[in-house]
């Protein structure tokens, strides 16, 4: 199974093409979670200056946990004061002003290309800020459960404790077959962790139509046959300094993805494989035909009649 890119290829493609012929530009294009990107070159006469825009559904909600700091720590004066119409959030870059070498541009690039994923850390990093604050004062209440609806009818739950990080995803499975292949990934997550090399995996839980104790309290979830809960127990090694903090952050907000990703591979492929074996049993049924023998005879008339 392959692991989903945090970054935006499309981001990197395009500012490495207008670094090597700087033009004007008009792109619109889609993340996951229906995030949506415009990058445009607001003046057509001053073609290195590049304006940046995303649109994040849950924006509102992130900005509540912190995400206006976030951004402003990664990209600071890169930030416009007022933003793109219909548009939360633009970076305004100048291709003149980027580094030069080689590494120092690729990093520059690959800072901006991961636009969505620090959007979205900000309440990963309060929930670690958190669970250390209420680890060092010996505290025994836990923190505010943060909320992210960053899809219709899906959503994530963030919660700190003093011992541990808790983060639900809620999913939604549309179809049957996908609820299957869902329970049997999630069911190998489960059961992953009792081999010796995954001992220091975060512990999964899945619960099916049912949410989990943590959020039973909340009013409007919902309560079908096509919904699902994943929880990761997050311990203070997933995310005890900043390294691994921020390889736990680019990977679990991915998760639904991955998860939906790898369902349609699967499906994918036993399609291919059913393909294949039904032209297999073709093969077999036009081998196993018998040739019919016939023989002329002729009437009366001088007419050729074919016996069987």
């Amino acid at each position: 199974m392959i692991l989903l890119e945090p970054h935006n290829t499309i981001i990197v493609t395009t500012l490495n093409d207008k670094l090597l012929k700087p033009a004007t530009l008009d792109v619109q294009f889609v993340d996951y979670d229906g995030v949506r990107f415009h990058l445009s070159t607001p003046d057509r006469k001053v073609a290195n200056i590049i304006h940046l825009s995303m649109n994040i559904r849950c924006w509102n909600e992130l900005v509540r946990y912190g995400a206006n700091e976030v951004l402003q720590r990664e990209y600071g004066s890169l930030i416009l004061d007022a933003p793109e119409a219909d548009y939360n959030v633009t970076l305004q870059l100048d291709l003149e002003q980027i580094p030069q070498d080689q590494e120092s541009r690729d990093a520059f690039i690959m800072s901006i290309a991961l636009f969505k994923r620090n959007a979205l850390a900000a309440p990963f990093e309060r929930a670690f800020e958190t669970q250390k604050e209420l680890e060092s004062s010996s505290s025994t209440s836990e923190g505010d459960l943060m909320e992210i609806h960053y899809r219709d009818e899906e959503a994530i739950y963030i919660r700190a404790a003093a011992d541990r990080v808790t983060v639900i995803f809620s999913t939604q499975f549309k179809e049957e077959t996908d609820r299957i292949f869902g329970k049997v990934f999630l069911q190998e997550f489960v059961d992953a962790r009792r081999q010796p090399s995954c001992q220091n995996a975060p512990q999964v839980l899945y619960n099916n139509r049912e949410p989990p104790l943590e959020l039973r309290h909340l009013s409007g979830l919902q309560n079908t046959e096509d919904t699902g809960y994943v929880t990761f127990v997050l311990f203070p090694r997933h995310f005890g300094n900043a390294t691994t903090a921020g390889g736990t952050i680019s990977h679990i907000q991915l998760f639904r993805d991955y998860l939906h990703y790898h369902i349609k591979c699967s499906k994918a492929y036993m399609h291919s494989r059913m393909r294949h074996r039904v032209a297999e049993f073709q093969k077999v049924l036009n081998r196993a035909k018998t040739e019919v023998a016939t023989t002329d005879r002729k009437t009366a008339s001088g007419r050729t009649m074919l016996v069987r």
